[in-house]
């Protein structure tokens, strides 16, 4: 079931408790060439199904586990899994491939989370079965994945999905309450992707790095206030998305 409800998220709508709350300093500090709003994007998906995040949670695709702090505000136990070639520094309690079966027990954890990781795997119905067979019965899973987005992590970067596909996957594993959120709309992406692409050419040019990130940041700024709003005026926001946030339950 794609969700269209309108999923942009206004900087105002943030109070400093809940920047706090997920390590917001923590996150934007890894990277402070990038534009903000994507962040703020992750962080109201995030707090929107912070109840979801229970018990032993796992992380797959962990990565550098960004969100460990935040997770085990809700849950009691967090285990991180990645693989063994990440381009990442990872912190995982547990190495494994998730184009395999995973080295974990059946009906162990209480939440499964996957953020941006379905994208990596050539075998991705895999992973997604291996997380529904680790779950617990009323367990969840959370996942999230992009759309239009450019390729990255090459050459471990193989698929984007749509809602169908998401759906079939998930299906096929055995899940059920299946919902699926597109994150913004077509301009929130458009200026998104404009955004990032002006930031990698910033940080490109050493010498004229701080005139032209200067120049840029009014652009950066406004363009992501302004694009909320214009998401509004487009009836079928959902298609020109960046990116989807799926949860499904095992029965």
């Amino acid at each position: 079931m794609l969700s269209h409800s309108q999923s942009s998220y206004s900087l105002e709508e943030i109070s400093s408790e809940d920047l706090g709350a997920v390590g917001f300093e923590r996150i934007s500090s890894a990277n402070d060439s990038l534009p903000l709003y994507k962040k703020t994007i992750w962080l109201k998906i995030l707090l929107k199904y912070r109840d979801l995040l229970q018990g032993h949670l796992y992380d797959l695709g962990c990565g550098e586990s960004p969100y460990k702090d935040y997770f085990l505000q809700q849950a009691e136990q967090y285990i991180g899994v990645d693989w063994q070639g990440s381009p990442h520094k990872t912190q995982e309690t547990l190495l494994a491939d998730l184009n395999e079966n995973l080295p974990i027990g059946d009906n162990v954890a209480d939440t499964v989370v996957s953020l941006s990781v379905l994208e990596h795997l050539y075998n991705p119905q895999s992973m997604v079965d291996e997380a529904f067979r680790i779950l617990n019965s009323n367990g969840h899973l959370v996942m999230q994945m992009p759309w239009q987005w450019t390729i990255h992590e090459a050459p471990h970067d193989y698929s984007r999905y749509t809602p169908f596909a998401l759906t079939r996957f998930l299906e096929n594993a055995g899940f059920v309450d299946i919902h699926i959120e597109a994150q913004a709309g077509f301009f929130t992406t458009m200026i998104l992707k404009w955004n990032y692409f002006t930031a990698r050419f910033v940080s490109k040019n050493k010498i004229h790095h701080k005139f032209f990130k200067l120049c840029l940041l009014p652009f950066w700024y406004f363009g992501q206030k302004l694009a909320p709003h214009l998401d509004k005026l487009d009836k079928n926001w959902s298609a020109e998305t960046i990116g989807f946030f799926v949860t499904a339950r095992k029965p």
